[in-house]
């Protein structure tokens, strides 16, 4: 083709500069600035307008870049985040602070669309209310915040500067990580490729379950223009296979000849840069033929069903058991019981940042930098798929746009380290929004039957719990689903008599695997659910209720462990008291004067155990200090918003005894950084915490010892000196005069913690997890009658985090998760074919997110670093059925299947006795 007739020059001014562009017709503007113009600030999470991750000032106007075609920006004025910071514009400049000092940018990955539309309101509006942030920045979708710390910062972007702390343990500075987020500097994983690197794309099937064969691919390699490589199962060298859990490794890198679930993929092609963009996927030579397809746990559970997986009869994969106590003699000499079922579908991850990665060679290494949670991981896959040893392979972790457990399975890692390995050269490979639906991993949808007792008195008698969870096609993580929920089920309750049993079934789904909470939130459902429904039938108050029954120091949990210290669901119960007490007079004051709508208040607790589960979950931190005094910490705990850089290193630095700024940090590298395990099941304070600890104190202890310093010392360390303090006497450390170990550091320390966990027996009977963290929320809903919709009012957290070590940070976390449980609980529905998008799968918008009071609880944790407990996943477990029960206590109407979407409330009304 003629380029001068496929290609345009388009002109316009970038960032105070004028520029020239040769794009082909309708090339996205998001294109042209990122691989064109080298504009990596702008993110590019959807390609539909959906997310508006890349919007940009055009001519003043927020646009979303991947809508508006190059040639349309003709002569205008392009404003991106990195142009307006170097531009130093005093809107953008205000927002920078604030957005640190509100802790408003947790993964980072939506900030750069949230700044550039927020600049843009504040030029018009310097100083605006609440409504105005909230329509100004509703085409711009975070998954991580919660959007309430946003809605502040840019409130207060004008305003005082917020105060912060010394950064000791216990008090609040700004992510250590924060600058690069929030002025466009983040590099994620599609930021990090070298120009003019080789590009990968997926063959996928269309089907859920289908045979295929392939045509002659060296002749259509050969007859298609920039294809490099042709890549599919035959050129793995090791084991064709991945997953998370040994025994339970079972999905291939490359379907052979039947693919299990849309979008799994069959081969790869590696094209040129300049080949990309016309490259036609449909032409690539794959037949299919669709066989039938076990959609969900009933289809796959039916006599006769064809087994996805040789070995497990029914497609049954796992399951899960714990028992103590006669649970149905319980049930029977109980005064009340209650039952009931439950269903819950699957749930998008929704990170607003796809799978995106690059890797090349390094001599005869492989090196791959991606989006990960787990790098060390991720080298032990490759290990077995590229049948290569350790130290061929190099993870280099990129920043993580929201991870929330899907990035903890490999994603892109074999496809770009084959590519690599058979080219020779770089390589790079971003998942599309509608491939990373398609193709990662899911919450489990789960089917739950549930019966509860009390006597009159108020107390639990006998619990007995059943659950089926459709884990998809393969493995991941549905064991450790199967095996959590059981000995959670119980909620944060003393249940002497107990009987729960979980299955994990194979269906031709996309896998599901981790996703916060681990299927505790879908058992938190049944079981506050019918919490409310047993305390109405005795008469007593839900807060009551749960307060009776929770567990304390000393008391035992359904699997026999009792803690000494550290039990601090009672008092998040307590929290809440004065806020229930307050909901239920203005709901039926409100109620009294209306007919159309109702309000209802609604309360559930939970609890999660921090960590694998009855399994050895070790972390590894060293850190050392250079002769010129740099004092390094090697942090691989990945941060994927979290807060783990900044955090950890407070943890260090409090154990060392130095300011944390004084503290550098050398990111996860497989090279130089030791293991510190996956960022996942909210170990990373608490586990990684505790191995930065213990390394902050050897290396301590190693320095009071060379010159006899007593444990009160304190320690100034300055360009090439440590000086110790200790009785009014001063020691000198000359670092020059110590010699340097390979890695530059005079003095070094490396220590590991694993938490002290107990196997459980056949009765799952043990001790799972060293510890556990509580919470309990309050919601206020009101609910449409006529049209079934709900609309969230208020949300009040109450949250034991043992000891909060940046307190601003919790927030963000428990905000975080409330948004996500309000999502499972309101709107988020994934069904395979049909919502793979951001359009078509609904996640809150800013303006879905009501105010949010996180109430802090402190009751320390014997095996927590300075006390603290991890945090993650308990933020989302109570959302859901609070937000149930106020629906209920509204309307008298019990939702047992979520999401409770208008049509589900409307029709659960209607049984209500609702006209």
């Amino acid at each position: 083709m003629d380029k001068s007739l496929s290609w345009s020059v388009t002109a316009f001014e970038l960032n105070g500069t004028m520029v020239e562009v040769e794009a082909i017709p309708g090339e996205r503007l998001s294109h042209s600035l990122r691989e064109r113009l080298d504009s990596r600030d702008v993110k590019v999470g959807c390609n539909a307008g959906d997310c508006g991750a890349c919007t940009v000032l055009v001519d003043g106007a927020p646009v979303c870049a991947c809508l508006m075609p190059t040639q349309q920006a003709m002569g205008a004025r392009v404003e991106t985040l990195a142009g307006l910071v170097r531009g130093k514009d005093e809107n953008v400049a205000a927002l920078i602070e604030s957005f640190q000092a509100h802790q408003a940018a947790q993964c980072g990955i939506c900030t750069p669309g949230m700044m550039v539309s927020a600049v843009a309101l504040l030029r018009a509006v310097p100083q605006p209310d609440v409504d105005q942030v909230q329509n100004a920045l509703g085409g711009v979708l975070c998954r991580c915040t919660g959007y309430r710390k946003i809605i502040d910062a840019v409130v207060g972007a004008h305003g005082p500067v917020l105060a912060e702390g010394s950064g000791d343990v216990g008090t609040t500075i700004r992510r250590l990580d924060g600058l690069d987020k929030v002025t466009g500097r983040e590099r994620f994983g599609d930021d990090v490729a070298v120009q003019d690197a080789q590009v990968l794309r997926i063959i996928r099937s269309p089907f859920a379950h289908a045979e295929f064969v392939f045509g002659d691919l060296d002749a259509w390699q050969s007859a298609t223009p920039g294809v490099e490589a042709v890549l599919s199962a035959k050129d793995i060298p090791g084991t064709n296979l991945f997953g998370v859990i040994p025994g339970f490794i079972d999905q291939p890198v490359f379907a052979e000849t039947t693919c299990r679930f849309r979008g799994e993929a069959v081969a790869a092609v590696v094209l040129t840069s300049d080949a990309v963009q016309e490259f036609d996927i449909a032409s690539f030579p794959v037949s299919w033929t669709e066989k039938p397809a076990l959609m969900d746990v009933p289809q796959a559970l039916a006599d006769g069903a064809p087994l996805l997986h040789p070995g497990h009869a029914q497609n049954i994969m796992c399951g899960g058991f714990v028992q103590c106590g006669d649970a149905q003699a319980a049930l029977v000499r109980a005064d009340i019981t209650v039952s009931g079922s439950f269903q819950t579908g699957f749930v998008e991850h929704a990170y607003i940042e796809p799978e995106a990665g690059f890797a090349y060679m390094d001599g005869t290494r492989v090196v791959v930098q991606a989006c990960t949670q787990a790098p060390v991981m991720d080298q032990d896959a490759l290990m077995r798929i590229l049948d290569l040893p350790r130290d061929q392979i190099r993870i280099v972790p990129t920043a993580v746009g929201g991870g929330f457990g899907s990035k903890i399975d490999v994603s892109v890692q074999p496809f770009l380290a084959l590519a690599a390995i058979k080219t020779g050269r770089p390589v790079r490979l971003t998942y599309s929004r509608v491939e990373s639906m398609q193709s990662t991993t899911k919450r489990h949808p789960a089917s739950i039957t549930m019966s509860v007792g009390a006597t009159t008195d108020g107390r639990l008698s006998g619990m007995a719990f059943q659950g089926d969870f459709n884990t998809g096609a393969y493995a991941s993580w549905g064991p450790t689903v199967a095996n959590r929920v059981p000995i959670h089920a119980s909620g944060p309750y003393r249940v002497a008599d107990y009987h729960a049993k979980s299955r994990a079934i194979y269906t031709h789904c996309p896998p599901s695997g981790a996703f916060r909470g681990f299927g505790v939130p879908q058992s938190a459902i049944a079981q506050e659910s019918l919490f409310d429904e047993l305390a109405d039938k005795l008469g007593m108050d839900a807060l009551e209720f749960r307060l009776l029954n929770a567990l304390d120091n000393d008391v035992p949990t359904i699997c026999g462990q009792t803690f000494a210290q550290g039990v601090g669901i009672r008092q998040c119960l307590t929290a809440l008291r004065a806020d229930w007490q307050q909901a239920q007079a203005d709901c039926a004051a409100f109620n009294a004067e209306n007919q159309a709508v109702k309000r209802g208040v609604g309360i559930a607790a939970g609890w999660y155990g921090c960590g694998n589960t009855s399994l050895p979950n070790p972390s590894t931190f060293k850190a050392g200090i250079r002769a010129d005094g740099t004092i390094v910490l090697h942090q691989g705990a990945m941060d994927i918003g979290q807060g783990s850089n900044t955090v950890i290193t407070q943890i260090f630095a409090r154990a060392l005894g130095v300011s944390v700024m004084a503290v550098t940090r050398a990111d996860a590298d497989t090279d130089h950084t030791p293991d510190a395990g996956k960022t996942s099941a909210s170990r990373q304070t608490f586990v990684s915490g505790n191995a930065a600890r213990l390394t902050g104190e050897a290396l301590r202890a190693d320095i009071l010892r060379r010159v006899n310093a007593s444990d009160a010392a304190e320690l100034r360390v300055a360009a090439g000196t440590i000086s110790i303090v200790d009785g009014g006497q001063t020691h000198l450390i000359d670092l020059s005069t110590l010699s340097a170990d390979a890695e530059g550091y005079t003095l070094r320390a490396q220590e590991s913690y694993d938490p002290p966990t107990k196997p459980l027996d056949e009765n799952g009977q043990g001790d799972p997890y060293a510890q556990y963290g509580y919470a309990a929320h309050l919601a206020l809903v009101e609910v449409d009658l006529a049209l079934g919709t709900v609309r969230t009012l208020r949300i009040v957290a109450a949250h034991d985090v043992g000891q909060a070590i940046n307190p601003l940070l919790v927030e963000g976390q428990v905000q975080g998760g409330v948004a996500q449980g309000l999502g499972m609980a309101l709107m988020e529905e994934f069904v395979p074919g049909r919502t793979e998008n951001l359009h078509d799968y609904l996640i809150p918008t800013i303006g879905d997110i009501p105010p949010i009071d996180t109430v802090i609880i402190e009751e320390p944790d014997a095996h927590g670093p300075y006390g603290a407990k991890g945090l993650g996943e308990h933020a989302l477990i109570p959302t859901a059925p609070a937000l149930l029960n106020a629906i209920r206590n509204a309307t008298g109407a019990r939702i047992t299947r979520v999401p409770a979407t208008p049509a589900r409330v409307r029709a659960a009304l209607k049984e209500a006795g609702h006209a």
